[in-house]
């Protein structure tokens, strides 16, 4: 199980995120309520955002724009909230968000430790605790999962596994708000299977809980990979979110 306070945690930061009240993540009804970024917000969040749905598993909340805040009320009451997030319903939205000039942009989903289950398995790697400064000459395609060069202040932690002194696996996370650090890993191909990346995720994960924040895990639900590192090293599946953006922004981001 999730304990508790870190759901609660959760709930509070995704409300600061989108501009609605932690308990509406609660309710039995959908809610809509206008989008706001709030000051305290995840860092890797960015404006102009049209939409953005999320649901803990008992609703869907969205924080809408005044243009779209009728078709998206009609489209989570048309169907059962965790159909909103597949096709084919997805298709009713979609549909009408390209008529108004916006479209699905990114869809993923997020995990919270289970603290019973977090633990720090033996790799049969030497493994060495990281900190920012040893971080430069790591902004690598190799390591782009677990670092992020766009906010290289934000990556504040890691653990790395050598073999004979060579870096084979990463796993690092960024400060992406104040309670709430985001565990990402990396490992060279000829060293996965191995069970590296689950070892480093969980041992950075009771290392960032050693210092009071929050580690939680994002993937694409189709990254079945990345899934199965997030169970074995004791996460759970927390939230979901699906965020609309005008259509020239995703347009751009797929050439």
């Amino acid at each position: 199980m999730i304990p508790q306070e870190i759901l609660e945690a959760a709930m509070r930061q995704s409300a600061e995120d989108i501009g609605c009240r932690a308990g509406d993540f609660l309710s039995r009804e959908n809610v809509v309520c206008s989008f706001r970024l709030g000051k305290h917000a995840r860092r890797y969040y960015r404006e102009p955002i049209s939409c953005n749905f999320v649901s803990y598993g008992n609703n869907v909340v969205a924080a809408v724009t005044e243009e779209l805040s009728d078709m998206v009320t009609s489209f989570i009451g048309k169907f059962p909230f965790y159909h909103c997030f597949e096709t084919p319903n997805l298709h009713w939205l979609s549909d009408r968000l390209a008529e108004k000039g916006h479209r699905v942009c990114f869809m993923a989903e997020y995990y919270l430790p289970d603290t019973c289950r977090i633990a720090s398995p033996d790799c049969g790697y030497e493994r060495r605790m990281l900190v920012q400064k040893d971080f430069e000459g790591l902004y690598l395609p190799e390591w782009s999962n677990a670092l992020c060069a766009d906010r290289k202040e934000l990556d504040v932690l890691g653990i790395g596994a050598y073999d004979h002194g060579n870096l084979i696996g990463l796993a690092a996370c960024s400060a992406d708000c104040e309670d709430m650090w985001q565990i990402g890993v990396d490992v060279l191909p000829e060293y996965r299977r191995q069970g590296v990346a689950s070892a480093l995720t969980s041992a950075l994960a009771g290392e960032i809980l050693k210092r009071g924040k929050i580690p939680f895990y994002c993937s694409a639900w189709s990254n079945i990979r990345s899934v199965r590192n997030a169970v074995r090293s004791g996460f759970l599946p927390a939230w979901v979110e699906m965020t609309v953006k005008p259509a020239e922004i995703v347009d751009a981001l797929n050439r």
